[in-house]
C-alpha cells in the first residue's frame, strides 16, 4: 500500500471531480478519505446501480434525502451516467451536499453539465518518487510504468492495452478504423515526448491528419497522454512552436513501442527518463495549490532546446548522462541570453553529486532532485536553496 501524496478535502466541506486513468488508485484513495461505512456510496460499476440510475437518475434525491449532508457523496465513475450531473447540480443548490465525482475518462462527458463553478478539480496521477518512499528504484519504475498493479503484477500492462485502451476506448469513441487506431498508439509512442507532426503520423498509421488529431483527443480525454506547448513570451524568428505530447505512463510506451528492458545507458532509457522527470513535475504542480501562472509547464527550442519551463522562473534540462559536458548546457545558456528573467536553471542528470556551475547552473542527480522537489524547493515562489548569491 503506498501513501499518496494528493490529499483530498475534509469530508463534507467541498464538491470536486476526481479524475485520473484508470487502475492509477482513485478509488483506494476515496475509500481511505471517504470510508464507505461513514459517507454514502454510489460505484456505477455495480451493473444493478448503473441500470437504476441510467433509466431515473432522479432516484438519487431520494435516496440521499436520509443522510445528513455533512456527509461526503461519492460517486465513482461518474462519465458512465452523464445526467447524474444534473441531480447533482440541483442537490449541492438546494440541498448543501458534498460530492466526490471519480472518472476516468472523460469521453461522453463531452457535452455534459460539469457544473460550472460549483466543483473543483483533482488529477491523481501514477506514483511518484516521493510515494514510492525507500522503495523507489529508477530503473525498475522507467521499465514498468508508474500504475500501481504494475509493480506487483508484471503480465498487467499489457492486459490493460489490450482491454482499455485499444477496446474500450474504441467502443466509447465509436471508431470504426480500430487497427488504424492500434497502428496510431503505436507510432505515438514512438514518438514519446517529441514535437508532433500529424501528417508523418497519419502516413504510419494509415489514417488522415484529421484522424490522427482526433487519435490524440482520445488520448487526452481518457487520461492517458498531455501535451507540452512550447514557451513564448514575444514569439521569436527561429522558435518552436509545435506542442509535444507525452504518454502519462512510461510503462505504457514501453509495451506499445515495444521497447523490450531498457538499460542504462541506451537511447530508450533516456527517453523513458525524460517521461518520468515529467511525470514528477506535473504530479506535484497538480498535487499542490498555488499561482496557476507559476504552474504551467512548456519547452523551449530554437537551435538548441530545453527541456521543461516551470511558469516563467525555473528551467529544467533532463540528461541521462551519468557525467556531463559542456555542451549539456548549451540550451539552459541560451535561454538565459533569450529570456534573462529565468531565475532558476537545474539540469537532472544521473551523475552522483550536486554541482554548481560558474554561471549558477544547478546540477542534481536525479534523487536529489526527486527530494528537492517534494519537498518544496525546486518550484517555489523563491530561488533554490543551492544557488549562489
Amino acid at each position: 500500500m503506498y501513501k499518496r501524496a494528493l490529499l483530498l478535502p475534509t469530508p463534507g466541506t467541498q464538491n470536486f471531480f476526481l479524475w485520473g486513468p484508470r487502475q492509477v488508485g482513485k478509488t483506494t484513495l476515496l475509500k481511505e478519505r471517504y470510508p464507505p461505512d461513514e459517507h454514502f456510496w454510489l460505484d456505477l460499476t455495480d451493473g444493478s446501480l448503473y441500470r437504476k440510475f441510467t433509466e431515473k437518475p432522479e432516484v438519487l434525491r431520494k435516496e440521499l434525502a436520509q443522510h445528513a449532508p455533512d456527509k461526503q457523496v461519492v460517486i465513482d465513475e461518474i462519465q458512465r451516467v452523464p445526467e447524474l450531473l444534473y441531480e447533482v447540480q440541483w442537490l449541492i443548490d438546494n440541498a448543501n451536499f458534498k460530492f466526490a465525482l471519480c472518472g476516468s475518462n472523460q469521453l461522453k462527458l463531452r457535452n455534459s453539465n460539469l457544473l460550472g463553478c460549483r466543483a473543483g478539480l483533482f488529477v491523481l496521477h501514477g506514483l511518484t518518487s516521493a510515494e514510492f518512499g525507500s522503495s523507489f528504484n529508477l530503473e525498475a519504475v522507467l521499465n514498468a510504468g508508474y500504475l500501481p498493479p504494475t509493480h506487483t503484477n508484471p503480465n498487467f500492462i499489457d492486459g490493460y492495452i489490450g482491454n482499455y485502451l485499444y477496446r474500450e476506448i474504441s467502443e466509447l469513441a465509436q471508431l470504426r478504423q480500430y487497427q488504424s487506431f492500434r497502428n496510431f498508439l503505436k507510432e505515438a509512442a514512438l514518438r514519446d515526448g517529441s514535437t508532433v507532426n500529424y501528417a508523418n503520423i497519419a502516413q504510419a498509421s494509415g489514417v488522415t491528419a484529421n484522424t490522427v488529431r482526433s487519435y490524440f483527443a482520445l488520448l487526452e480525454e481518457s487520461l492517458h497522454g498531455r501535451w507540452l506547448d512550447a514557451y513564448h513570451r514575444a514569439p521569436k524568428s527561429g522558435e518552436s512552436a509545435n506542442p509535444k505530447f507525452y504518454f502519462a505512463d512510461v510503462g505504457l510506451v514501453n509495451s506499445l513501442a515495444r521497447r523490450g528492458y531498457i538499460s542504462e545507458g541506451s537511447s530508450d532509457f533516456g527517453k523513458a527518463f525524460e517521461n518520468w522527470v515529467f511525470h514528477e513535475i506535473k504530479a506535484y504542480l497538480d498535487y499542490h495549490s498555488g499561482d496557476s501562472r507559476e504552474r504551467h509547464v512548456s519547452y523551449w527550442k530554437r537551435g538548441v532546446e530545453v527541456d521543461f519551463i516551470v511558469g516563467n522562473k525555473t528551467a529544467i534540462e533532463v540528461k541521462a548522462a551519468d557525467r556531463l559536458r559542456n555542451h549539456d548546457f548549451k540550451g539552459l545558456r541560451s535561454l538565459k541570453e533569450n529570456f534573462p528573467s529565468i531565475e532558476n536553471r537545474i539540469v537532472v542528470c544521473r551523475q552522483s553529486y550536486v554541482d554548481i556551475t560558474s554561471d549558477n547552473i544547478l546540477v542534481l542527480p536525479y534523487e536529489e532532485f526527486a527530494k528537492s522537489l517534494w519537498n518544496g524547493e525546486i518550484i517555489s515562489l523563491g530561488g533554490l536553496p543551492f544557488a549562489q548569491s
